[in-house]
């Protein structure tokens, strides 16, 4: 749990709570939750693994729409 932490950036209940949610991808065997590094990665790649990331993080709270849009069309 905590090296999926690590990896995404995020508190470790957070993890754990957006798992149980079915949220990010995860499975838990007997008491130890396990996570594929690929898993993640296509689910981050997707819209609904980005939006709970950044939703997770607080990144989207001051910002508006249109300066995401310009963002975007830069890269």
């Amino acid at each position: 749990m905590e090296q999926a932490s690590a990896y995404l950036r995020l508190p470790t209940q957070t993890v754990v709570h957006q798992t149980m949610l079915g949220n990010i991808p995860g499975r838990k065997i007997e008491n130890d939750w396990r996570f594929l590094k690929v898993a993640i990665d296509d689910w981050l790649r997707s819209k609904s693994g980005r939006a709970v990331l950044l939703q997770q993080a607080g990144a989207l709270a001051d910002y508006d729409t249109s300066s995401l849009q310009l963002f975007r069309n830069h890269w």
